[in-house]
């Protein structure tokens, strides 16, 4: 597929000053979900210029004459960008990557000037095959002290242009028989002066808190939406598929084997629709939500995923068979595409979602942490009022914990009346029990918890279904409260708090036999699974 010259699309991010659209991160996400329903080549060809990339990078760090010579020409469609951030040995871990650069001097346009010798060798890029000019990820290293007194200058992103002698492109790879521009991508000592970096020379070693805030931006948007825009296609024509396919002189959908599969279907929609536009919602409002990203990618994949296995059992033979009148197969095969990209599921759920946030979303943990390793005079000071802080904070977590178990949240604080009430007084019930095991498994565990994989994957998954519970009633407030949403609200509430309760079950059930007691007490959960 080649990629269009002159489409607006490519330019959604890009400032209306350098002759982009600017648009909103919710606008962005629409257009994502309109071209997944349409085709999830173009979606993935739209996707990645306007997620991390230099784009992006180049309008949050890049130096004046950078942003003015490249941004106009992306906007423009005269540059195809690329990111090059995954190597065959160190996937997506940014930190360690094998790629790197050492500061030099050498000779560019027939000039002696300082510089930097890159090797890289990097593969899975998107847009690789066609791109004009390369964002490449890698350790900058500076043995002769070229900048200063540091060797190990850390990672760093800069800006190459595709038509360097020695940058190798055009070689693809083949995901699934789903034809986007995807391939290899690799230099041997190549030479370029350090403007190339992103921002400069003063942005060397700055790379990883580059990487870290635009990351969970664009991956809040591309992939969830995508994602859901391939949902509400697979709801909208298997949903159709159903009511005209006949078997036994009536129609599919209102047999009771069918209606489970395409329920599931629908109230996926719902939901993944209610999670993106809290999520866009709050990027649109200056958030870098990193957890929330981690969330929405891992959560929107594995539903969109689920909903093509059930799409697919409703067609039967007719998904079965390729050809242009299958509408099914193909997104079918390509699921485990946006399960693996940007972060693996399994990597996001078992380290990423809590790992993240069990330290970034507490009140007191990363205080503590901060007054522990600082050498300042009132440090001491700083951990002892955060210390008596966290005590405090988690012993009300127990009695709130314990109280709101026995009484299932009932008699606690609801913002509306009306059908939704209980699910709001669950959400506090199990928001309190979430803190309480938070709590209780950092005591107990220490920095061990993060290498208790299933413990932390568990503990993801009970933040992730408040969140997307949460996501769902907001919804629901948000559009006016329609009475015809009220089935696709109760279905997708309950099976995100029935995910939950699962989740606290398993962990209880595999917490250390020390403490089970307190814990199962103080969450006054079942024996026996919900």
């Amino acid at each position: 597929m080649a990629v269009p010259q002159k489409a607006q699309v490519l330019r959604m991010i890009i400032e209306k000053k350098y002759g982009g659209l600017e648009f909103s991160a919710y606008a962005q996400a629409l257009v994502l979900q309109r071209l997944a329903g349409t085709s999830i080549v173009v979606a993935s060809t739209v996707g990645v210029p306007n997620s991390l990339g230099p784009g992006e990078l180049l309008q949050m760090y890049g130096t004046k004459d950078q942003q003015d010579y490249y941004l106009p020409r992306l906007a423009e469609g005269k540059e195809i960008p690329c990111f090059a951030l995954t190597s065959p040995e160190a996937g997506s871990d940014a930190g360690a990557i094998p790629d790197f650069g050492v500061v030099c001097e050498g000779e560019w346009k027939g000039k002696s000037v300082l510089g930097m010798k890159l090797t890289w060798n990097k593969r899975y890029i998107t847009l690789a095959p066609v791109a004009t000019v390369l964002g490449l990820a890698f350790k900058l290293r500076d043995p002769d002290g070229l900048l200063g007194d540091e060797q190990d200058l850390g990672i760093t992103c800069a800006l190459i242009p595709t038509n360097l002698d020695g940058v190798k492109i055009g070689r693809r790879h083949f995901p699934l028989n789903i034809p986007f521009q995807n391939g290899p991508t690799q230099a041997q000592e190549l030479f370029v002066p350090l403007d190339f970096i992103i921002g400069g020379p003063k942005m060397a070693g700055q790379g990883w808190r580059m990487l870290v805030e635009c990351l969970s931006v664009g991956r809040a948007i591309t992939l969830p939406s995508t994602n859901t825009g391939g949902v509400k296609t697979n709801a909208l024509a298997i949903g159709a598929y159903a009511r005209i396919r006949r078997q036994f002189k009536q129609p599919i959908g209102q047999m009771e084997g069918i209606e489970e599969p395409l329920a599931r279907i629908a109230g996926s929609a719902y939901l993944l629709e209610a999670v993106n536009l809290l999520t866009m919602s709050a990027i649109d409002q200056g958030a870098k939500p990193s957890v929330i990203s981690a969330i929405v990618k891992y959560h929107c994949t594995h539903l969109s995923q689920r909903a093509s296995i059930d799409a697919m059992d409703i067609a039967g033979g007719k998904g079965v068979m390729l050809g242009p009148s299958n509408f099914l197969a193909r997104g079918y095969q390509g699921a485990p595409v946006s399960i693996t990209v940007e972060g693996a599921n399994i990597l996001t759920r078992s380290l990423m979602i809590y790992g993240q946030g069990a330290v970034r979303c507490h009140p007191y943990v990363l205080k503590e942490m901060e007054a522990a390793h600082s050498t300042d005079a009132k440090a001491l000071a700083d951990f002892d009022k955060a210390l008596f802080g966290h005590v405090g904070f988690a012993m009300s977590n127990l009695v709130r914990s314990l109280t709101f178990s026995v009484t299932d949240g009932l008699g606690s604080y609801s913002a509306v009346k009306g059908p939704t009430k209980r699910y709001y007084q669950k959400l506090n019930r199990y928001s309190a029990n979430l803190a309480f095991l938070s709590d209780i498994s950092m005591l107990m565990l220490g920095g061990s918890l993060k290498r208790k994989e299933r413990m932390s994957a568990r503990l993801a998954d009970m933040l992730s279904q408040l969140y997307l519970c949460s996501a769902v009633l907001q919804r629901f407030e948000q559009d006016g409260r329609p009475a015809e949403d009220l089935p696709l609200v109760h279905w997708a509430a309950q099976n995100s708090l029935h995910e939950l309760e699962s989740a606290m079950h398993d962990f209880l059930s595999n917490f250390p036999v020390k403490c089970r007691c307190i814990t199962k007490s103080s969450t006054n959960a079942n024996w026996s699974r919900p």
